[in-house]
């Protein structure tokens, strides 16, 4: 797909984008660790919520 920018305009962007603040190094994405992490939330709510049922009844 061209740019619908001028060359110019392209080049100011691509100065930009390659400032220090813009390369930013990234650790690769975990799904196995974010799914463990959103199980041990789920069960922990449930268990807290199991705890306050038994404390109000």
């Amino acid at each position: 797909m061209p740019s619908r920018l001028t060359p110019e305009d392209q080049q100011k962007v691509d100065q930009y984008l390659n400032l220090p603040q813009h390369q930013v190094d990234r650790k690769p994405f975990r799904p196995w660790r974010l799914l463990a992490m959103v199980l041990v939330v789920v069960v922990a709510l449930g268990l807290l919520s199991r705890l306050l049922s038994r404390l109000v009844l």
